[in-house]
Protein backbone atom coordinates (compact mmCIF):
# COMPACT_ATOMS: atom_id res chain seq x y z
CA UNK A 1 0.00 0.00 0.00
CA UNK A 2 1.67 3.35 -0.93
CA UNK A 3 0.62 6.48 0.92
CA UNK A 4 -1.50 8.29 -1.13
CA UNK A 5 -3.40 4.92 -0.65
CA UNK A 6 -2.87 4.76 3.21
CA UNK A 7 -4.52 8.27 3.21
CA UNK A 8 -7.52 6.88 1.35
CA UNK A 9 -8.29 4.21 3.40
CA UNK A 10 -7.33 5.19 7.20
CA UNK A 11 -8.63 9.37 6.59
CA UNK A 12 -6.05 11.40 8.21
CA UNK A 13 -2.01 11.31 7.02
CA UNK A 14 0.69 11.83 9.55
CA UNK A 15 4.19 13.34 8.47
CA UNK A 16 7.27 13.86 10.59
CA UNK A 17 8.99 17.29 10.41
CA UNK A 18 12.85 16.95 10.06
CA UNK A 19 13.43 17.54 13.54
CA UNK A 20 11.29 14.78 14.22
CA UNK A 21 12.40 12.19 12.09
CA UNK A 22 15.55 12.81 14.00
CA UNK A 23 14.29 12.66 17.10
CA UNK A 24 12.16 9.10 16.04
CA UNK A 25 15.25 7.82 14.72
CA UNK A 26 17.39 7.90 18.72
CA UNK A 27 13.95 6.91 20.57
CA UNK A 28 14.44 3.45 22.50
CA UNK A 29 12.72 0.48 20.61
CA UNK A 30 9.51 0.37 23.05
CA UNK A 31 8.92 4.20 22.83
CA UNK A 32 9.35 3.82 19.12
CA UNK A 33 6.60 1.18 19.07
CA UNK A 34 4.00 3.38 21.16
CA UNK A 35 4.45 6.48 19.06
CA UNK A 36 3.56 3.79 16.31
CA UNK A 37 0.61 3.11 17.74
CA UNK A 38 0.06 6.69 18.09
CA UNK A 39 0.59 7.88 14.34
CA UNK A 40 -1.92 5.05 13.48
CA UNK A 41 -4.31 6.22 15.77
CA UNK A 42 -4.29 9.81 14.43
CA UNK A 43 -4.49 8.39 11.33
CA UNK A 44 -7.84 6.39 11.53
CA UNK A 45 -9.27 8.68 14.25
CA UNK A 46 -8.11 12.06 13.76
CA UNK A 47 -5.54 14.66 15.50
CA UNK A 48 -7.90 14.61 19.06
CA UNK A 49 -6.76 11.66 20.87
CA UNK A 50 -8.27 12.08 24.45
CA UNK A 51 -7.57 8.28 25.35
CA UNK A 52 -3.76 9.25 25.58
CA UNK A 53 -2.14 9.78 29.08
CA UNK A 54 -1.94 13.62 29.65
CA UNK A 55 -3.44 14.19 26.04
CA UNK A 56 -4.33 17.89 26.05
CA UNK A 57 -4.25 20.98 23.10
CA UNK A 58 -1.21 23.24 23.69
CA UNK A 59 -3.09 26.82 25.14
CA UNK A 60 -2.25 29.70 22.77
CA UNK A 61 -1.41 27.39 19.86
CA UNK A 62 -3.53 27.29 16.87
CA UNK A 63 -4.40 23.37 16.52
CA UNK A 64 -1.37 21.78 17.92
CA UNK A 65 -2.02 18.54 20.34
CA UNK A 66 0.44 16.62 22.45
CA UNK A 67 0.93 13.67 24.87
CA UNK A 68 3.05 11.73 27.22
CA UNK A 69 4.12 7.94 25.58
CA UNK A 70 4.84 6.64 28.84
CA UNK A 71 4.74 7.15 32.44
CA UNK A 72 8.40 7.28 34.59
CA UNK A 73 11.30 8.85 33.94
CA UNK A 74 12.31 9.77 31.10
CA UNK A 75 8.89 10.47 30.68
CA UNK A 76 8.62 11.01 26.63
CA UNK A 77 5.97 13.32 24.50
CA UNK A 78 4.69 13.67 21.35
CA UNK A 79 3.64 16.94 19.65
CA UNK A 80 1.32 17.42 16.31
CA UNK A 81 -0.36 20.01 14.36
CA UNK A 82 -2.69 19.62 12.26
CA UNK A 83 -1.14 21.20 8.92
CA UNK A 84 -4.33 21.00 6.73
CA UNK A 85 -7.70 19.87 7.97
CA UNK A 86 -9.15 20.20 4.75
CA UNK A 87 -6.38 17.40 3.08
CA UNK A 88 -6.76 15.82 6.63
CA UNK A 89 -2.80 16.18 7.10
CA UNK A 90 -1.01 16.32 10.50
CA UNK A 91 2.71 16.70 11.32
CA UNK A 92 4.50 15.26 13.98
CA UNK A 93 6.78 18.23 15.42
CA UNK A 94 8.41 16.57 18.38
CA UNK A 95 9.09 13.58 19.95
CA UNK A 96 11.38 13.16 22.78
CA UNK A 97 12.18 13.59 26.84
CA UNK A 98 9.72 15.54 28.29
CA UNK A 99 12.29 17.55 29.96
CA UNK A 100 13.52 18.98 26.64
CA UNK A 101 10.26 20.02 24.96
CA UNK A 102 9.72 23.59 24.47
CA UNK A 103 6.13 24.09 24.28
CA UNK A 104 6.34 27.60 23.65
CA UNK A 105 8.39 26.95 20.12
CA UNK A 106 4.47 26.01 18.99
CA UNK A 107 2.71 28.79 19.65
Amino acid sequence: MNAEQETQDTGWKVEFSSQAKKQKDNLPGKIDDILSALVTEIRVEGPVQTEWHHYGKLAGADDVHHCHLNKGKPRYVAVWKVMNRTVRLVEIKYVGTHEKVRYNKFK
